[in-house]
């Protein structure tokens, strides 16, 4: 069974604390949106799809709350006014990942359609909201094994030592598995698919300094899913694409926010080993739900790099071999760099979309046409009620509100 980074059911809401990961398994009880603003901020809970979802049930269990204890208004424009401020608070806390505002987006646009219907009540809105939440946690995981589906289906198809009968190997950067996510993973959700059918020689993951996801939880995803792996450190990855007998056939990476023509934010590093892929003759591939992929952001240049503390770098955190004497764990943080040195920390690069070969996503392997272009429009032509969510059973008349704003879109 995978490893769960969230754990829900209607009204509570715990998110593993990733910071203590591989370490100690804990979970943190988020009770509010402020709650799961500073677990998203510190890193307890990270990876694009998760930060949208956890925000999205930390407003769910806020609004259950206040039913349950009679504190939520029954006029629903107030309530309209409540969510607002709670969604641009917890949107607030990562600039970067395009997931989070999209979730946003969504659940604002769901409360304006129903306000529109006469006699709505705050508590229909409230209930709207809560739905929506929970069908995104239940839409992740399904999307997220669609993802691993058709992204193994490419490598077999389009990687040359699959098309000759052998496996290969998989290398991936930071983390996108069940940690990242609801469950399964997108990039690591396809090394999962290709080792379940019996279609992956090895895996390999980056540390992804310097916060180090790489070795403290893909690692950790790897070898709890007994899937054969090796764990390297950012600067060997050219010397492994290098080595003939690593079979390295691709690399795989998930996304923080995809623009218009591709080019594509991810993790510090990503940007590196495109180039490394590019020179290597090695495919070079994004895994991102369709949520992931902004089109309205033309590309790389609009996307907002955020830039994290300069102690990430100049100091590392972890237990201390042999621990206190007494079994317990003992965390310690030492420097591992000259004081006063100035420090440039962001969390993120983009890669060019001339470096990527295919985005990988829920509906299908988007690939560039003979200019070197991608087209992701034709991605969302897929899409049912409002992105795929189930928001509307026996709600037609918002259903109706917005096929007329035109933010539903019945085809596929």
């Amino acid at each position: 069974m995978s490893l769960r980074a969230i754990k829900y059911h209607t009204g509570h809401l715990e998110v593993l604390d990733q910071l203590q990961i591989p370490y100690v398994e804990t979970y943190n009880q988020v009770r509010s949106a402020e709650d799961a603003w500073h677990a998203i901020k510190e890193m307890r809970v990270r990876g694009a799809p998760a930060i949208a979802i956890v925000a999205a049930l930390s407003l769910a269990v806020e609004l259950h709350d206040l039913m349950q204890r009679g504190k939520l208004s029954s006029a629903a424009e107030e309530v309209e006014v409540y969510i607002e401020e709670k969604l641009n608070y917890l949107v607030s806390s990562r600039p970067t990942a395009v997931n989070l505002s999209d979730a946003a987006s969504k659940l604002r646009n769901l409360v304006r359609a129903r306000i529109q219907l006469i006699g709505t009540t705050g508590e229909e809105v409230a209930r709207d909201i809560i739905q929506a939440a929970e069908q995104m946690l239940l839409d992740d995981v399904e999307d997220n094994r669609s993802i691993g589906h058709f992204g193994a289906k490419w490598i077999k198809e389009n990687t040359p030592l699959a098309q000759a009968g052998k496996k290969g190997a998989v290398l991936t950067h930071c983390n996108t598995g069940s940690l990242a996510t609801a469950g399964y993973g997108t990039a690591l959700g396809v090394i999962r698919s290709l080792y379940e059918n019996d279609d992956l020689e090895h895996a390999y993951c980056t540390e992804t300094r310097p916060y180090n996801q790489g070795s403290r939880l893909t690692a950790f995803e790897l070898v709890h899913d007994k899937i054969p792996a090796t764990l390297i450190t950012d600067s060997m990855a050219a010397a492994l694409l290098a080595r003939k007998s690593a079979n390295v056939s691709a690399i795989v990476v998930g996304a923080d926010r995809v623009a218009a023509n591709g080019d594509t934010a991810n993790k510090i590093g990503t940007y590196a080993l495109a180039v490394l892929a590019k020179y290597h003759g090695v495919k070079f591939l994004v895994a991102a739900p369709r949520t992931t992929i902004d089109l309205n952001t033309k590309s790389g240049e609009e996307i907002i790099i955020e830039e994290r503390p300069k102690s990430e770098v100049t100091k590392i955190r972890g237990p201390r071999e042999g621990g206190d004497g007494t079994g317990a764990l003992c965390m310690e943080t030492i420097n591992v760099a000259a004081n006063g040195i100035d420090v440039w920390n962001p969390a993120f690069d983009v890669t060019p979309a001339s470096l990527i070969d295919g985005i990988i996503t829920e509906v299908g392997v988007a690939e560039k046409d003979e200019n070197g272009a991608f087209h992701l429009e034709p991605l969302f032509e897929r899409r049912l009620v409002l992105g795929g969510f189930g928001l509307f059973d026996g709600c037609e008349e918002c259903f109706d509100l917005l096929f007329e704003a035109g933010e539903v879109v019945l085809k596929g």
